[in-house]
């Protein structure tokens, strides 16, 4: 998704989303995207799960996401979004910089990796080009990610995520229904109301088939989810 002229000719700006678990670098990351001429910072999220709710409620062309966060983690997370959201793009921004991690997080659909100390015109180029649907990679990545590609080792496309007749919320409800959670604690972890946990549930029992909570809670964990 590219920034496009308003009808005055000015472009739009590049929406921008931010993940990061510790409270000081996600502050200070969005106040130097906030500060750059093109971008437009829609949100921000302490974890993975978080993040894949924000990206549901406000459409972000670019996500810069975290690696390690409780709950559900960077890689994860993208591989959810990019699933669901194929208008979004992630650029990972994390201190981890193996081969493995890497690799993970481009075969989960990420379109960019950075590593944390990259400076803001590193970071700036780095959201233009994902929006722009390139893929970018920090200097000091950039040669070793070229040469895996070269041994074999490219990114394969993210695998189909589980229920896609499901919306956002009534995954997210499954998920922990098949976690084992009861509706009042799904509502007090998701920051919702009992009414809206209830009508997910009914949601997800006609669209699964499901007769019951016993049902969906199978069907659920037999998808993988709730583990």
């Amino acid at each position: 998704m590219t920034s496009t002229p308003d009808p005055a000719g000015t472009p739009t700006p590049i929406r921008v989303a931010v993940v990061d678990d510790h409270a000081i670098l996600r502050e200070g990351l969005v106040s130097l995207l906030s500060a750059l001429d093109g971008l437009e910072v829609v949100g921000s999220a302490a974890d993975g799960r978080a993040a894949v709710h924000l990206v549901a409620e406000t459409s972000p062309d670019v996500v810069v996401m975290d690696i390690q966060m409780p709950v559900l983690d960077g890689i994860e997370a993208t591989r959810f979004v990019t699933a669901r959201h194929p208008g979004t793009r992630v650029v990972m921004l994390t201190m981890n910089e193996d081969d493995d991690t890497v690799l993970s997080a481009l075969r989960a659909g990420a379109s960019g990796y950075l590593l944390k100390g990259s400076g803001a015109d590193e970071v700036l180029n780095a959201v233009r080009a994902a929006a722009a649907g390139g893929m970018v990679f920090g200097a000091s990545l950039a040669g070793r990610v070229a040469e895996l590609f070269a041994r074999g080792a490219r990114p394969e496309a993210p695998p189909a995520v589980a229920f896609p007749e499901l919306t956002d919320r009534e995954r997210s409800v499954l998920e922990l229904l098949a976690a084992g959670r009861s509706n009042d604690a799904i509502a007090a972890e998701l920051y919702v109301s009992s009414k809206t946990v209830r009508n997910a549930v009914s949601g997800i029992y006609a669209k699964l088939h499901a007769p019951d909570r016993a049902a969906a809670i199978i069907k659920a964990r037999e998808a993988g989810l709730g583990q």
